[in-house]
């Protein structure tokens, strides 16, 4: 069957694959693309959106775009950088100015097809360095927002030419935090580019089995299966393909698992009947002392990825099976926050996008059918193949575990000059709301503007409601350059001595996060917020606080479908006090936080 479809001229921006998710979930296909691709090989295509991009052309970055596809006969919508270049093309200016980060008010000041349905104030989410200043002469403006500076306006937000069919939003529609994004979405894919909706999930499922069985052959798959809902999701589908006999699954408990983590694997593939080449190996000894005296994060993720495919190594030769294909529940973001594409930025190093990795999927050694997915997609699949809904909504759990949970140290560092200035000047934004702000001497992974971040957090102390915390971080995000992550104190009491302590990968300081982790885990149940929520971290940062040594704890819930974005969640003042009753009896914890971070400027782990 042919469909009407989508080009997404990827410019290298994370949420490239958004966009044509997003497409996608109007249930019209869409493709992802290149700059520099033929005029000739997108003329199948019934209109182009183009994404956002690291790149600035305020400062002179060339974004590789073939001239010529500007020219196509085909309505084309740019976001974000894709909306600059737009403008820019066809004589506007860009200039570095009015940056915004996060949510934000877009005022509409006209009536037009690619709005409709909006009202006249609108959510969105901005991620932006440049801004268009001015336009060509065909276009009008369809709306603006206001910079909280002094409530000035941010011309320019959304353009339009109805004569060259050419439209522009400086906001991420895709993301869900741009409330009616979809609906601009939908305007252009369905009415002005007018495509029908016939692109379907059972469709994918077909794709994805054929592809499969031709990848295959005669041959047989061996799946790393962590019992995450991405490999359990893939070990069916590859069941459904190619049949129980030539799967095998193994399943490696890299000392990083949550509690009784590897027995109720064990007993989830045993309920799938996916039992009979089921291969357990407990390789905790090997990652620990892979690990070591290791604190770099990129580092730790590489060593753990490493350590995996070695192991995958030495049990595939043990058992007979190393000419196998290597099966992975790799989804889409693994790959985009990677790097992967042929633009983008490394957010992080996920531990199935390791050298040696990237290497096997030249060799064609690797098969990850879930590799254009977001976990949403990944959720849905998993239904379609009547996987039991209990274990295809479990949070997510990232493949390196509680690797990129417990954050290590090999220096005892406090606040020097430049941290104490970064205080001072945080302090100013947040005590307007009644609060104090504590500069934390370590770092966590960021995502700005499409670039990687790697920046301080700050602890916030005082009471405040959840609105007001958000608030406060927020403006401190837009406002104090070098931090990407904003951490609220369960306790009252305001910090007088903050320092980084040494802490390194060990059993002892695993064993004690596992704790925390299951407290915290087993409140969001008590409470009924386990199925709201849909992740929530436990993460482990060693620091000292007013001479108490220990670990500085980080409860991390937030709101998600695809893991691209993020909104930090609240909690019950009855969960806070109980958790925080429940965690310091455990002893070796320092202070009890909650992570009031969206993403971005903060990415959903720590590390």
């Amino acid at each position: 069957m042919k469909h009407d479809s989508i080009a997404v001229i990827d410019f290298g921006g994370q949420y490239a694959h958004l966009i044509a998710n997003k497409v996608r979930r109007l249930n019209v296909l869409a493709e992802i693309k290149q700059p520099e691709d033929l005029v000739q090989d997108l003329s199948r295509f019934k209109g182009i959106i183009l994404s956002g991009s690291p790149a600035l052309t305020s400062e002179g970055d060339d974004p590789g775009l073939n001239r010529q596809i500007m020219s196509m006969d085909v309505p084309i919508l740019g976001l974000c950088f894709g909306h600059q270049e737009i403008a820019h093309h066809y004589g506007g200016a860009i200039e570095q100015t009015g940056r915004e980060w996060g949510r934000t008010l877009f005022h509409k000041t006209v009536e037009h097809p690619l709005l409709k349905g909006l009202s006249d104030k609108e959510q969105v989410w901005m991620s932006h360095n440049d801004s268009v200043t001015s336009l060509g002469d065909d276009f009008i403006e369809l709306g603006y927002t206001i910079l909280e500076d002094g409530g000035k306006q941010h011309r320019f937000a959304a353009i339009g030419s109805d004569k060259l069919r050419r439209y522009g939003v400086q906001f991420h529609p895709e993301v869900d935090d741009t409330l009616n994004g979809d609906v601009i979405l939908g305007n252009f894919v369905k009415e002005i580019c007018g495509c029908a909706s016939s692109w379907t999930m059972d469709k994918y499922l077909e794709q994805q089995i054929d592809a499969i069985k031709k990848q295959v052959g005669d041959g047989s798959v061996f799946l790393l299966a962590s019992g995450g809902v991405d490999s359990t999701v893939a070990a069916v589908l590859f069941a459904r393909a190619i049949g129980n006999k030539r799967l095998h699954l193994l399943h490696i408990d890299n000392g990083l698992m949550r509690k009784d983590e590897s027995a109720n694997v064990i007993n989830m593939y045993k309920e799938l009947n996916l039992i009979d080449n089921f291969h357990f190996y407990d390789a905790t000894v090997d990652f620990l002392e892979a690990l070591g005296t290791e604190s770099e994060p990129e580092k730790k993720r590489a060593i753990i990825g490493n350590t995996f495919v070695e192991i995958f190594d030495r049990e595939a030769r043990r058992l007979g099976i190393e000419d196998h294909l290597l099966g992975q529940g790799t989804i889409y973001p693994d790959t985009i926050e990677t790097g992967a594409t042929k633009r983008s930025d490394t957010i992080k190093t996920h531990h199935n996008r390791v050298p040696v990795i990237e290497e096997l999927i030249k060799q064609g050694k690797v098969i990850e059918p879930l590799a254009d997915l977001y976990k949403v997609e990944v959720r849905e699949l998993g239904e379609k193949l009547e996987i039991p809904s209990k274990l295809i909504w479990r949070h997510p759990f990232p493949g390196p575990g509680l690797g990129v949970r417990l954050l290590c140290s090999d220096i005892s560092e406090q606040k020097d000059d430049k941290l104490i200035a970064m205080e001072l000047e945080t302090q100013k934004v947040v005590q307007q709301y009644g609060l104090t702000a504590t500069v934390l001497p370590v770092k966590s992974v960021g995502v700005k503007a499409d670039l990687r971040t790697y920046e301080n957090p700050v602890l916030l102390t005082g009471t405040a409601d959840f609105e007001k915390l958000t608030e406060a971080a927020g403006r401190v995000f837009k406002e104090v350059k070098g931090i990407n992550r904003c951490v609220w104190n369960f306790s009252k009491e305001v910090p007088q001595d903050v320092k980084s302590i040494k802490g390194y990968m060990t059993k002892e300081r695993l064993d004690l996060l596992r704790e925390a982790d299951a407290i915290v885990m087993n409140g969001l149940k008590k409470y009924n917020l386990y199925d709201k929520i849909w992740q929530c971290p436990t993460v482990f940062v060693p620091i000292e606080i007013d001479g108490t040594p220990g670990e500085l704890c980080v409860v991390r819930p937030i709101y998600s479908e695809r893991a691209m974005t993020a909104t930090a969640a609240s909690l019950p003042e009855e969960l806070i006090k109980e958790l925080t009753e429940k965690i310091m009896a455990l002893g070796g914890i320092s202070a009890l936080t909650l992570d009031l971070t969206s993403k971005p400027p903060g990415t959903i782990e720590w590390e």
